[in-house]
């Protein structure tokens, strides 16, 4: 029986260098290349903005290598409680984010779609509203359901309601960054569609961008009561959403019919993260009595800030 399959070229007379594979216009017909060609470009889009999504969906792990294994240590100088500072840069990074990322994006976007100065102001706003309000409610609905359970299983009153209030701020914290991963999918899949070179370009941004947050992130989970294990795993369920902004791009196949909606899904996230550093974090971080931790504390704040200020002038 004959052998069908391609014959690989042989290597120049007096080369010792064998070409393989061989280049496929040796073995494919020329319209068949084309059409491998036309295929490669019309799926290239959609290859790499998965492949983006998931990496910056990964930066949610990058936490791990920075955060101690023992977060309630103290630092080797001065006996400096280590998670409450890594909850000051939370707060700081979570401030510059709002008002340094979310709420500009925002605003630029309401403009873009037509609306007047006032006009855009408003809807943002009221989108930041209904965030902090409805995070608001939520705490609030949970800390009373875990202060009834408590009562029930004759626990004490106080301590339930204690723990359920951080269990609620991790989840939370949660559901605030899976929607802010998710407009993350929705920007690198409408950059790709772009060119490749415009992709690229806004992955390495946001990740720039994700980094310095996604440790305040993983703070505040380990603050609410999540173990280190549980908290690389909740990161990747919100990697997952980011992934699903990327795929509802590609599959409508335009970034214009989402914009008018990330609008107002990045003012309610601006107002949930809000809630989450000024409400939930903040308060408690204020309740220190040592002169030394509170100093720190407050240079971590404006390091987070500072950060994030830099992230959004340089990107």
């Amino acid at each position: 029986m004959q052998n069908s399959s391609p014959e690989w070229p042989a290597p120049a007379m007096g080369s010792n260098v064998v070409v393989w594979p061989p280049w496929p216009s040796q073995w494919l017909e020329e319209d068949r290349l084309e059409a491998l060609v036309l295929l490669a470009s019309e799926y290239q889009p959609w290859v790499c903005s998965v492949v983006a999504a998931i990496a910056v969906g990964l930066a949610g792990v990058v936490p791990l290598l920075f955060l101690p294994t023992d977060h309630q240590a103290k630092t080797s100088s001065g006996g400096l409680s280590v998670l409450p500072l890594l909850l000051s840069f939370a707060v700081g990074g979570l401030l510059g984010d709002v008002f340094l990322h979310l709420l500009p994006e925002a605003w630029s976007m309401a403009l873009e779609g037509g609306a007047g100065t006032h006009e855009a102001f408003t809807q943002v706003g009221l989108c930041v509203l209904a965030g902090i309000f409805v995070f608001i409610v939520v705490e609030m609905l949970a800390s009373h359901d875990s202060s009834s359970t408590a009562l029930n299983n004759n626990n004490n009153t106080k301590g339930g309601s204690g723990d359920g209030r951080k269990e609620v701020t991790g989840y939370l914290n949660l559901v605030a960054n899976g929607i802010d991963n998710f407009t993350h999918g929705l920007a690198v899949a409408g950059s790709f569609m772009v060119s490749y070179k415009t992709g690229l370009l806004t992955t390495a941004a946001i990740l720039i961008h994700e980094v310095p947050h996604e440790i305040g992130d993983f703070a505040i989970l380990l603050k609410s009561g999540f173990s280190r294990w549980e908290a690389t795993k909740a990161q990747f369920y919100t990697a997952t959403v980011g992934l699903v902004g990327a795929l509802v791009t590609l599959f409508l196949g335009s970034t214009e019919i989402l914009g008018g909606v990330q609008v107002y899904i990045l003012g309610f996230t601006a107002g949930g993260f809000l809630n989450i550093a000024l409400v939930t974090v903040l308060p408690d971080l204020l309740q220190e009595d040592r002169p030394a931790q509170s100093c720190a504390q407050l240079l971590c704040l404006l390091f987070g800030t500072l950060t994030m200020a830099t992230v959004a002038l340089t990107c």
